[in-house]
């Protein structure tokens, strides 16, 4: 049973967090049974602004907990749950809200498992998490290693023309530039996903393919390719568009016959 916090509310009529958690009191026996109601980026924003009576708790690992979290929340991880549950507040009405690694990261589900026989009534889950809120641009604590240069898993042309000419299935090609440069021209069998909205769009991105992103120079594919790894994608590899137009290779999209 999944539903979004707006749903309850248009439904309820208002917004104010008692009225949301008594919602999910009397939703929490389906809830627990089935799936957890979902909040978005905005209303998560909006608790924190408004300075609400919530628990945010990161489901990720110690390590990555480090690296960055969300401004007030705790930890929380799969391993080692029963210690770090004397986090939890003794008042089992306060509103906890669940965060991991976006989309398809299921770390955040699995601790609100653990969490909703304790007695806990209202329980939220922020499923768009941290790579959203950092594509956002909004308050993150971080440590030492947040921004960290990586080296990236790079395909030289001819390795990915041999690949798009094998009509291999198992990779996703993604142009992360503009919709607009996309449109000028882009390599053949890429799909669209500017840099900016990348974690917000990974829904589109099967995490048992190849994930291959590209731009013109690097940077922007470079963003995209961090972002991927903070979603937990396990095979990503960066092209360069300027190199491929450079091998004289071939570019679809309107432009293609003009040099």
């Amino acid at each position: 049973m999944t539903n979004t916090l707006s749903s309850i509310a248009k439904r309820t009529g208002i917004v104010a967090l008692a009225a949301i958690a008594a919602v999910l009191v009397f939703l929490a026996p389906a809830l627990a049974a089935a799936d957890f109601a979902v909040i978005t980026t905005d209303e998560v924003k909006k608790f924190i602004d408004q300075k609400e009576n919530v628990v945010l708790i990161d489901a990720r690992t110690p390590e990555e907990f480090k690296e960055a979290h969300i401004v007030g929340s705790v930890n929380i991880p799969e391993k080692g749950f029963e210690q770090a549950a004397a986090q939890l507040p003794a008042d089992k009405k306060t509103l906890l809200v669940f965060y991991c690694n976006g989309v398809k990261c299921g770390k955040s589900k699995r601790v609100a498992q653990k969490v909703a026989p304790l007695g806990y009534t209202a329980i939220l889950i922020y499923k768009e998490g941290i790579p959203v809120w950092e594509e956002r641009n909004l308050p993150l604590v971080t440590g030492p290693g947040y921004g960290k240069k990586i080296e990236t898993t790079k395909l030289r042309p001819n390795e990915l023309d041999s690949l798009i000419k094998a009509a291999d299935s198992d990779y996703v090609l993604v142009d992360v530039r503009d919709e607009a440069e996309f449109k000028e021209g882009h390599i053949p069998t890429a799909i669209n996903i500017p840099a900016e909205t990348l974690a917000t769009k990974s829904t589109t991105l099967p995490k048992e393919k190849k994930i291959i992103v590209y731009c013109n120079t690097g940077s922007r594919s470079y963003l995209a390719y961090k972002k991927l790894i903070g979603l937990a994608y396990p095979h990503i590899y960066q092209a360069l568009f300027a190199e491929w137009k450079e091998a004289g290779l071939p570019v679809a999209g309107p432009k293609t016959a003009k040099k």
